[in-house]
């Protein structure tokens, strides 16, 4: 399918920026300064995390997706990953939030592959918990799981919990990324991990760092890997930040906070820094809703 935007390796960003006109009155320094993710439940949907990992720190539970008597059913299991995927997502979660408590839900197997049942029993066990930021670095392409799909990411949505989703590595149509109540993400080649971009051309809405990205791997390793399946762990871990920091947003004004705070939003600021400052855009969060501050 054209027209999908689901990456942006074009490092000039002129052509994304977005004029504010007027200055905006929410700051990075008001959206995450000071703040570690402590207190944040962040479930991680992939194929398992490597306790113990150097970059990735303790993990707080680890469940994973089994078939017994022909139903998905989630159990507890020793934590453990087998091809790497979900201990290097955790890694980059852990790095942009470090205080933040990690949990794992295994729906893929050994060598990566799952079925949409699988996905769709853990990803509602893990709505169900109401963690706080659920990141799925995966996703499926087959359209019998569409309906099913985004009537637990909508419950996600309404209850709280914020979906951080990978957009397909391909330019190819694909599952939850799609829909509007997740926050969907695709890859940047900056090198900066804290440098998130919003995309004025959807459905992907963020890009961040996904290319050549130092990750988490197997029996304490490090590697490099690109893809959006890296990209999406750097905005769950800014959301996970944001919340800690603001637990009453909801997932809609924590998207917009996002929108505001993206390196490539101008709102007539004469210092173009996307770390900011608190005189830099105004201050406050007045009109969009403090939650519980």
């Amino acid at each position: 399918m054209t027209g999908l935007t689901w990456r942006l390796l074009d490092p000039d960003e002129s052509a994304i920026e977005v004029d504010l006109g007027e200055p905006s009155l929410i700051t990075p320094e008001w959206a995450w300064g000071g703040a570690t993710g402590d207190g944040v439940d962040v479930c991680v949907v992939d194929g398992g995390i490597e306790p113990g990992h150097p970059l990735v720190g303790p993990v707080a539970s680890s469940h994973a997706v089994v078939k017994r008597d022909g139903k998905h059913e989630v159990e507890e299991v020793e934590a453990a990953d087998s091809f790497g995927h979900g201990t290097a997502c955790a890694g980059i979660v852990r790095q942009i939030a470090p205080a933040c408590r990690i949990h794992s839900v295994r729906v893929l197997g050994e060598r990566g592959g799952g079925t949409g049942r699988a996905l769709l029993a853990g990803l509602e066990w893990a709505i169900r918990q109401r963690f706080k930021v659920i990141n799925m670095s995966l996703s499926t392409a087959r359209p019998e799981f569409n309906q099913a799909l985004r009537e637990l990411v909508d419950e996600a949505y309404f209850a709280g919990s914020v979906i951080v989703a990978s957009a397909h590595n391909s330019q190819i149509e694909s599952f939850p990324w799609r829909f509007s109540s997740v926050i969907s993400v695709g890859s940047h080649t900056s090198a900066d991990p804290d440098r998130v971009l919003y995309n004025p051309n959807p459905p992907v809405e963020f890009f961040a760092r996904g290319q050549a990205v130092p990750v988490a791997g197997l029996r304490g390793s490090v590697s490099r890997n690109s893809g959006n399946s890296f990209a999406t762990p750097h905005v769950a871990g800014r959301c996970a930040l944001i919340v800690g920091k603001h637990p009453g947003l909801t997932v809609f004004q924590l998207k917009t906070v996002l929108y505001l705070t993206a390196a490539n939003v101008r709102g007539g600021r004469t210092d173009e820094s996307h770390h900011g400052s608190d005189g830099e855009r105004g201050g406050g969060l007045e009109r969009l809703g403090r939650g519980g501050h």
